[in-house]
C-alpha cells in the first residue's frame, strides 16, 4: 500500500490540535479513481475505499475513525454525538477524538479551530452551501467569539476553471452585492467565479478574521488532486480535524 499524499495545512494550530487534507496520492483505488480514494459514493470498489481509509487512519495516527457525513450541499452542520452517515456539510467537535471530515473534488474544504484549541468544525464549502451560509452556521456553532477563530482553505477549483451561469452568481448578490468582485464575465451568460474568495467574504461577514491557505487548484493538477469538474467520475479528497486531548 502506497503511503497517502497529505497537504499539511500551514496555519498556526494550538497544542493538541491535528489537521490534514489528502492529495490523490497513494492508496489502491485503479480507474478514473486511482490513487487515494476515500469517497464510497462514487462507484469505486468498497474494499479499496476501506482499504484506503484505513491506510490514512494508519498515516495519521487516528485516535478514531473519521465521523463522515452525507453531504447534500445543504447548510447543516452535525455536532459530535451525530451519528457517521448523517446529512450534513460540516461537523463541529468541542471534545477530543472526534474526527472532523469532509471529502471534496472541487468543492472548497474548510478547518476551523478556536484559539484555544477546545473546538474545531471541518465544513464542505461548495456554491450550493456557500449561497445558504453555510459558513455562517459553521461559525455559529462555536462557543468561542468569530475573533477567536483561526480558518483554512483548502484546495478547491481555482478561479480560473470554475465557471458558474448568471444564476449562481445572482444568488450571491443578493446576499452580498460585494460578492461582485468574485466573479468575471466570460460568454454570455456565464462567469468564473472564485470559490476561495467567496468564502472569504463568507467568513468575514461571520466576523472570524484570521484566515490561511487558499490558492490550490484541484482543477488544473491532475497528478495531484481529484477534480469532478475536470473528470466527472473520481474520487473524492478529505479534509480532517481533531483534538487529540
Amino acid at each position: 500500500m502506497p503511503e497517502p499524499g497529505l497537504v499539511t495545512p500551514d496555519w498556526p494550530l494550538p497544542p493538541g490540535v491535528r489537521a490534514a487534507s489528502t492529495t490523490r496520492l497513494g492508496g489502491v483505488s485503479v480507474g478514473p479513481y486511482q490513487g487515494l480514494n476515500l469517497g464510497d459514493h462514487v462507484g469505486d470498489d468498497p474494499r479499496a475505499v476501506a482499504a484506503n481509509r484505513a491506510a490514512l487512519a494508519r498515516a495519521l495516527g487516528l485516535p478514531a475513525a473519521p465521523a463522515w457525513l452525507t453531504q447534500v450541499h445543504g447548510s447543516a452542520v452535525a455536532g459530535p454525538d451525530d451519528p457517521p452517515g448523517c446529512r450534513a456539510d460540516a461537523r463541529y467537535a468541542d471534545r477530543p477524538a472526534v474526527v472532523c471530515a469532509v471529502l471534496t473534488a472541487d468543492c472548497l474544504p474548510l478547518l476551523l479551530c478556536s484559539a484555544d484549541g477546545r473546538e474545531v468544525a471541518a465544513v464542505h464549502c461548495g456554491w450550493r452551501g456557500l449561497a445558504g451560509g453555510i459558513v455562517g452556521a459553521a461559525v455559529a456553532r462555536f462557543s468561542a467569539a468569530p475573533a477567536a477563530l483561526r480558518a483554512w482553505l483548502g484546495p478547491a477549483i481555482g478561479p480560473a476553471a470554475f465557471e458558474v451561469g448568471d444564476e449562481v452568481r445572482a444568488r450571491f448578490l443578493q446576499a452580498d452585492a460585494g460578492a461582485v468582485a468574485c466573479f468575471t464575465a466570460t460568454r454570455p451568460g456565464h462567469w468564473l467565479a472564485d470559490l476561495a474568495a467567496l468564502t472569504r467574504r463568507a467568513l468575514a461577514g461571520a466576523g472570524v478574521r484570521q484566515v490561511y491557505g487558499g490558492g490550490e487548484c484541484t482543477a488544473s493538477d491532475a497528478a495531484r488532486f481529484y477534480s469532478y469538474r475536470r473528470d466527472g467520475v473520481t474520487g473524492r479528497m478529505a479534509s480532517l480535524i481533531w483534538r487529540e486531548r
